[in-house]
Parts: C-alpha cells; sequence; structure tokens
C-alpha cells in the first residue's frame, strides 16, 4: 500500500500531502474533476453529498453541499488552472466562513509503469485552521481513491 507523506510548515499555514497511485495520471486526475468519482472517494458512504454546480475548467466554479455525522456545510470555490492530467490550482471557503480561504494546487506526475505521483499543497487562513485541516481525513481519502481507481 501507498502511504502518503504529510508535511507541514512550520512558519506557513501550509500542508502538503504527497502519495503515489498505482493508476496512470488520466485515471487519478478524472478522479478529481468527475463529480460522480470526486464525492466516492472525498467522503465515506455516511455521508450524503450535493453539487449545486461542479465546471472543473480554467475559469470554472464550484458548490459542494454536505450532511454527515461529524459535518454538515457546504463549500464553494474557484477553478484558476486545469491542465488535463497536469495540475488543478483551485481556492475554495466554506460558506459558513467564508474569511477561510484555502488555496490549493495538484500536481499529477507521471512516473511510468501506470503509476502516478500526486502532489497536493493547501495553504489555509491560520494554523489553527490548518490543524483542523490536516483533520479533514485527506490521507484517508486518498486510501478510498486507491479502491475506487482499481475499479474504474
Amino acid at each position: 500500500m501507498n502511504e502518503a507523506e504529510v508535511i507541514v510548515d512550520d512558519k506557513l499555514p501550509m500542508v502538503r500531502i504527497i502519495r503515489e497511485f498505482d493508476a496512470p495520471p488520466a485515471k487519478v486526475f478524472r478522479a478529481h474533476v468527475d463529480p460522480e468519482l470526486f464525492v466516492k472517494w472525498n467522503w465515506d458512504d455516511s455521508y450524503e453529498v450535493r453539487f449545486d454546480h461542479f465546471d472543473c475548467r480554467t475559469g470554472g466554479s464550484y458548490r459542494i453541499t454536505m450532511s454527515g455525522p461529524e459535518m454538515t456545510g457546504s463549500v464553494h470555490g474557484s477553478f484558476h488552472d486545469v491542465i488535463a492530467n497536469e495540475l488543478i490550482v483551485q481556492t475554495f471557503a466554506p460558506d459558513a466562513f467564508p474569511e477561510c480561504v484555502v488555496l490549493e494546487r495538484h500536481r499529477f506526475e507521471d512516473l511510468g509503469n501506470g503509476r502516478t505521483r500526486l502532489t497536493a499543497q493547501s495553504l489555509v487562513e491560520s494554523f489553527e485552521y490548518r490543524d483542523v485541516f490536516l483533520d479533514a481525513g485527506m490521507v484517508e481519502g486518498y486510501a478510498r481513491l486507491d479502491q475506487l481507481l482499481a475499479e474504474i
């Protein structure tokens, strides 16, 4: 099993997660931009998730509403740069806390032999929010993504 490397910066409220997948970049990218796939790995089955809209392209935007045992709420965001199979740069914020804007960059690196290295970097509003962000379950989500990639 591939392990996630989680790197926190002690000078900036930033999180970097580096994770390898046994799937080519096109599959890993697709799981990030197809809303039906995105919901399958980002939240476990105890959550109900609705996409009010999801337009993953440079200049596009989205709004997602989720309800589950640990969290109920919605987020909205904008896609700043989307390069197929290579890069997603986006910002998003919880509707309840619009001042907590997150800047994210996902880079998809082709390692050859049908493998991908994903580097996800998130810059958040504060160190306190960074710690909440760390507890949001991205590492667990990537384990669910592994399972999904084997199915698609």
